[in-house]
């Protein structure tokens, strides 16, 4: 947790934006995996968390913008409750942690909610993405269930996104916590490959890791030889000479802020020629991304940059032709790097997902593309100092959409099918940091993590 000013200060800047309603933010419960007393790991509603600080289950937060009031409601323990989890914290104490003016029980939160409804007070919430909160906020508002998503506030959406996208230093220095505990877990996973072993060996590292620091892991880790799988959460291959390991792992510290880094490695203790050809263009895409960040540039523009560098150094090695700038209008470069640029980071891996990923994405003056591959861009708006994003270019050889573009004879102007033969088995590279856009530019958060050919190589044979 932060100091309590720090939740008093987050929620009255929210204040600022509201003359009067209620502003209801729901905490998460535990939820059961095949039975209810065997849960999954418990995570917090990353907003709540936000404003009202507190990581754990069965707790609402609401601020009154007429009276300018916070109140945080919850339960009490009972006895049989403290013989399973030992004594917590009292309703009252955890209120006083977050310096809110009021605390209450569950039961009085229903009959202040019922009274709002039936005074027809304005209610703000986020959209629920559970459907134990989906089903409150239903009998709360007397909503049928498949409204409440539509119904939740715009107005709420829109604050919440514009105050979370912005760093404090005391948030930066947590996601950096969160990259020293990855930067441990990639190395040791480059030290630890060998042939032989299971991609699942890999996983356990980076879990491993992640736990010993207090935290987990930021999202189930994608560690694997098929990196051509832009999710691919399956660890069952036996790891061979030849292959590379694409480990897409974030470690998730115990305030809950995310890190999220990739690297591409080989198997073997070095890359093939044709390995490294590629690994460098992506190298060469991120870095030339990673310079061109700073405030009042559209993401997007730097997506298309990443996009044109990728084309140019395909063209070297004889897998695009013709015209690169052509190639990224038309849309040719997708067939080898089909996913955006990057997205925010911060409470949550891709962060503030839950509110919609447009909302905090694009802009009235910036929309979502339709286009293959570049509707995939999670963030398009202009970048503001403070966001903190990553910055994840890759180039994929998926061989059913090879086929597939070939047979349609899709962009034989820019991509060299006959030479692509030779590389349907080849894979994916895919390479990413986390950035702060600063004043003057930006920063790559938190120490080096290896990454470029000679790091790698030197990892691999330590």
């Amino acid at each position: 947790m932060f100091s309590t000013n720090t939740y008093q200060n987050r929620r009255q800047k929210l204040l600022q934006q509201f003359d009067s309603g209620l502003l209801l933010f729901l905490g998460n419960e535990y939820v059961g995996k095949n039975y209810a007393a065997n849960t999954y790991n418990f995570r917090q509603d990353s907003s709540f968390l936000y404003y009202f600080g507190l990581n754990q289950a069965g707790l609402i937060g609401l601020i009154d913008a007429e009276e300018g009031k916070s109140y945080l409601f919850g339960n009490d323990l009972t006895m049989d409750d403290i013989v399973w989890t030992g004594n917590q914290p009292s309703i009252a104490e955890l209120g006083t942690k977050i310096g809110v003016d009021k605390t209450a029980s569950l039961k009085e939160l229903d009959g202040l909610l019922e009274k709002a409804v039936r005074k027809e007070i304005n209610i703000h919430y986020l959209p629920p993405y559970r459907l134990r909160n989906t089903q409150k906020l239903s009998k709360w508002l007397n909503l049928p269930m498949e409204m409440v998503k539509e119904q939740s506030s715009i107005a709420l959406i829109k604050a919440v996104v514009a105050q979370r996208s912005i760093k404090s230093e005391e948030e930066i220095t947590e996601m950096e916590k969160a990259l020293t505990v990855s930067r441990i877990i990639h190395h040791r996973m480059m030290k630890h490959t060998r042939a032989g072993i299971l991609e699942a060996e890999l996983a356990s590292i980076a879990q491993g890791i992640a736990m010993a620091g207090e935290g987990d892991l930021a999202y189930p880790p994608i560690v694997t030889v098929n990196g051509q799988t832009l999710h691919n959460h399956h660890h069952h291959h036996v790891l061979q000479e030849g292959q590379m390991i694409l480990a897409d792992v974030g470690a998730e510290v115990k305030s809950i802020y995310a890190s999220d880094i990739t690297r591409t490695f080989p198997v073997s203790k070095t890359f093939t020629s044709k390995q490294r050809e590629i690994y460098q263009i992506v190298l060469d895409a991120e870095e030339r991304a990673i310079e061109a960040c700073r405030a009042g540039i559209p993401y997007r523009d730097v997506h298309f940059l990443a996009s044109k560098v990728i084309v140019e150094g395909l063209k070297e090695v004889g897998l695009m032709k013709g015209d690169a700038e052509e190639a990224v209008a038309k849309g040719a470069h997708t067939l080898f790097f089909m996913h955006g640029l990057g997205h925010m980071i911060g409470l949550d891996v891709h962060d503030m997902e839950d509110l919609g990923e447009d909302y905090v994405g694009y802009s009235e003056s910036i929309v979502r593309s339709k286009d293959f591959g570049t509707a995939y861009l999670r963030l398009g708006r202009e970048l503001e100092e403070g966001f903190v994003i990553t910055v994840e270019p890759g180039i994929y050889f998926i061989p059913e959409l090879i086929k597939r573009w070939k047979a349609e004879s899709k962009y034989e102007s820019f991509i060299n099918y006959e030479k692509l033969e030779d590389y349907l088995n080849f894979g994916g590279i895919r390479i990413e940091d986390n950035v702060l856009i600063t004043e003057s530019g930006r920063r790559i958060l938190g120490e080096r993590i290896a990454k470029s050919v000679e790091e790698v190589e030197a990892l691999r044979q330590s």
